[in-house]
């Protein structure tokens, strides 16, 4: 898969830009806060129908800006495909391929397979258990839409069963056994899907932080569920007062943990910035080729100034890997012009450099 070129009007700090990339790799270079980060978001956008950074729609539009469009040309497996985006504020978002918009916005959910590797994915391991879920969650939803459905489903059957919980009138037994079967039907499914997932992505995992680490250290990833350990439904029926009191569910996937580690320790507790760093690299890379085996695409790679708190060897090694011929188009950022001209001589491949300045996007 390959994205071709990106028309940008009025998103975030970018007020028009028409640009056309390399099928391998495309820099953005700029100062902080000149928008090679919304370039990529504006990529990301395109494939998730929201933005990474922010899930509030109009707060992605242009300030002062009536609307703000994304348009997106593409070739997946020899075939063009136009995507486009257009927003306003207190609007519904108008998302369409081929010029046909969607009825549902999930449908459109692995059609354009990404992994984005930024900054932000340290709140994967400084954050609650939330945000790990919705990685797994991420990863799934781009190859199996089944998945994504059931999900939206089961959070449906929670959030009704918590609205019940916390209602002033005592809740009707037969009421709460609705959402609690379905809760179960559903989670059921979303756990076996999550445990499959998650036994088979371990071992890449872990060879992607073995080799970037040089093998100094040993990490884990160990997937945690009620549902592993007795009947959920039975669970469920036996915390229901305790559940009123507290006014929300406490048995579910939606209580699941992926606990990440580094050696016998939390990674959270005992990490340094540079092992936490190639624990949440190799996490992505690792992402890329799990989706690069199953999907019948390859995944664009965004990488968004991830060389910060590496030394010099790990960022030696993250270069040769995606330099390699297993990653396709990739989109990179960074304030350092050696970073980019290391990997760019190191990959030997077709190349293209953007210079973003207040939000204009200049070539070199």
């Amino acid at each position: 898969m390959r994205l071709n070129s990106l028309s940008i009007l009025n998103y975030k700090n970018i007020e028009e830009a028409e640009l056309v990339f390399s099928a391998k790799i495309n820099c953005f270079i700029g100062k902080n806060g000149m928008g090679k980060t919304n370039v990529l978001d504006a990529i990301y956008f395109l494939s998730f129908c929201k933005s990474h950074s922010n899930s509030v729609d109009s707060q992605n539009i242009r300030h002062d800006a009536d609307y703000c469009l994304l348009q997106g040309r593409y070739s997946i497996d020899d075939i063009d495909e136009e995507i486009y985006c257009g927003m306003k504020p207190r609007q519904k978002k108008q998302f369409k391929r081929n010029k046909k918009e969607y009825e549902r916005l999930s449908d459109h959910i692995g059609l354009l397979p990404l992994v984005l590797v930024s900054p932000d994915d340290s709140s994967l391991i400084s954050e609650g258990s939330e945000e790990r879920r919705k990685f797994i969650d991420g990863v799934i939803s781009q190859f199996n839409k089944s998945y994504l459905h059931q999900l939206l489903q089961y959070n449906n059957a929670l959030k009704q069963r918590n609205a019940l919980l916390k209602s002033e009138i005592q809740a009707d037994e037969s009421l709460l056994e609705i959402w609690e079967d379905q809760m179960t039907t559903f989670g059921n499914y979303i756990y076996t899907q999550r445990k499959s997932f998650i036994d088979e992505f371990i071992p890449i995992f872990q060879e992607f932080y073995s080799y970037i680490s040089g093998d100094n250290e040993s990490v884990s990833l160990t997937y945690k569920s009620q549902h592993e350990e007795s009947d959920i439904k039975q669970r469920m029926i036996e915390t229901r007062q305790r559940d009123c009191l507290l006014g929300y569910s406490t048995q579910g996937i939606h209580k699941d943990e992926l606990e990440m580690m580094l050696g016998n320790y939390p990674i959270k507790r005992v990490g340094s910035q540079g092992q936490n760093k190639t624990y949440l690299v190799s996490l992505k890379l690792a992402q890329f080729n799990f989706l690069n085996r199953i999907h019948t695409k390859k995944p664009l790679l965004l990488l968004d100034d991830i060389f910060d708190k590496l030394d010099a060897e790990r960022v030696k090694k993250i270069v040769e890997l995606v330099s390699s011929d297993t990653f396709g188009q990739i989109f990179i950022t960074d304030t350092n012009r050696e970073h980019l001209d290391r990997i760019l001589e190191q990959s030997g491949k077709e190349s293209i450099i953007f210079i973003l300045e207040d939000g204009k996007i200049l070539h070199s």
